[in-house]
């Protein structure tokens, strides 16, 4: 099989679909954020995107480049919220009829969310039944087009015009950027980040951070093959629980990854009481990965590294900020 891979390109066609549509979203600092750190961290607030989330750049990106007989198609998604958000509130604003499969163990937020934009969502038991199959199904038996949450060219351009931003923002301010660091679950905003920044910022290293109990790109990154998570322990980090890495986003990531931090709930909930105490952001837990992997003291950069975080979204349940709140300093 011979993969489509996106291009530096397709990120440049992604923005100009995606302009007056997708938010530009700021960089923010701290100073005890750098001070915990050791580094300088500019954090690309993902969280302030329409949705709540990054998604929506690569739910857009696809959707507005389909054709007309496309469109009157209809789309089915499979997503445990976020790229469901992005791709209800997309298609509502495409005129595009949509289908969502959703875990019914999704955040209830995240379901509501989806709702509210007007696509229909199909639930399922993640433990007995596989997201990819009920959607290929509905795919075929109502003609519509499935639309992946991670492993398609446009998709992964689209999450790209977030990396597109952080390098146009830090060269406006100056900053040479020593590394940028995103959550990974399925590698597609990774991957978009890589296309950018090794067109835009070829000096910068590009790592991922993921839940310790989904390690698959870390592991398929030392085997050089794609590695599945099996029987994982559950996680709070719901929008990172993808069972491997795509093959698209890993023909990437293979070659664009300097590393991949494993970080464990624990540590994700004092990052998300944190960031809500210091900035006033909310984060959710899969969202504070890339940020949590820089606070932790692992991450072994050079100290003052100049470091573009990405804050990947922020559509947390209230019992789990609750949760969080317990870390709060």
């Amino acid at each position: 099989m011979v993969l489509e891979i996106p291009t530096y390109q397709d990120v440049i066609l992604a923005a100009k679909r995606l302009k007056g549509h997708a938010k530009l979203t700021p960089l923010l600092r701290h100073d005890l954020l750098d001070a915990i750190s050791g580094l300088k961290l500019f954090l690309k607030n993902e969280t302030a995107q329409k949705t709540g989330t990054f998604k929506y750049r690569g739910a857009y990106s696809r959707l507005s480049a389909l054709n007309a007989e496309d469109i009157a198609r209809g789309v089915v998604a499979y997503s445990s919220g976020n790229h469901a958000q992005g791709v209800a509130l997309a298609s509502k604003e495409l005129g595009i009829d949509a289908v969502i499969v959703m875990p019914k163990t999704a955040p209830l937020k995240k379901k509501q969310g989806t709702l509210s934009h007007g696509a229909h969502i199909i639930e399922y038991d993640p433990v007995t039944e596989i997201r990819e199959k009920i959607a290929a199904k509905i795919a075929k038996s109502e003609n519509r087009i499935i639309v992946p949450a991670y492993d398609d060219p446009y998709i992964i351009a689209g999450q790209g015009t977030c990396g597109k931003e952080i390098a146009e923002q830090c060269r406006e301010q100056g900053i040479n950027l020593d590394c940028a660091i995103a959550p990974i679950g399925g590698g597609g905003l990774c991957a978009g980040l890589s296309l950018s920044m090794n067109a835009l910022s070829p000096n910068t290293k590009i790592f991922g951070a993921e839940p310790a109990e989904y390690d698959d790109t870390y592991r398929s990154l030392k085997s050089g093959n794609i590695e599945t998570n099996i029987n994982p322990a559950p996680t709070l980090c719901d929008a990172l629980m993808s069972p491997a890495p795509g093959q698209i986003t890993f023909a990437i990531n293979k070659h664009s990854l300097s590393g991949v931090f494993r970080v464990t709930d624990a540590e994700c909930l004092l990052t998300m009481a944190l960031v809500q105490d210091l900035l006033g952001v909310t984060l959710e837990p899969g969202g504070s990965a890339a940020l949590t992997a820089m606070l932790t003291g692992r991450h072994g950069f050079t100290p003052n590294s100049n470091v573009a975080v990405i804050l990947s979204g922020g559509n947390v349940d209230d019992h789990v900020m609750e949760m969080a709140k317990n870390y709060s300093i």
